[in-house]
């Protein structure tokens, strides 16, 4: 069964105020493979929402995609660094770097 919380709008909602409450619901959802599309949706959404914004707060942006990149399992690494990528706009790339820094990444698929 699928939690309430769990679809595309709550999910962008609580990456958008990534509050210490909201970090340890994002965590649990992360943790739930069966979830990670709507994690997904909710992350292109959010980052969606962020590009048609009068502002910009790409401090924040930088900040979603380094926890996002600590804290994601390693299952989870490529589809954050599609997302990062599917777009040039510049709340995609303030994601992107936060997400390059965490090294997420490099750790769920070290060099040989």
């Amino acid at each position: 069964m699928t939690p309430a919380f769990a679809d595309r709008d709550s999910i962008a909602a609580k990456l958008a105020t990534l509050s210490d409450l909201d970090k340890p619901v994002i965590a649990l959802i992360m943790e739930n493979p069966l979830q990670d599309v709507s994690l997904i949706e909710g992350l292109h959404w959010h980052l969606d929402q962020a590009s048609k914004a009068k502002f910009l707060n790409s401090l924040k942006l930088e900040g979603l995609g380094e926890w996002l990149g600590h804290s994601a399992p390693a299952r989870l690494q490529i589809r954050l660094s599609e997302v990062a990528k599917s777009s040039q706009h510049p709340a995609y790339a303030a994601f992107k770097a936060g997400l390059a820094r965490s090294g997420g990444l490099e750790r769920a698929f070290p060099k040989a």
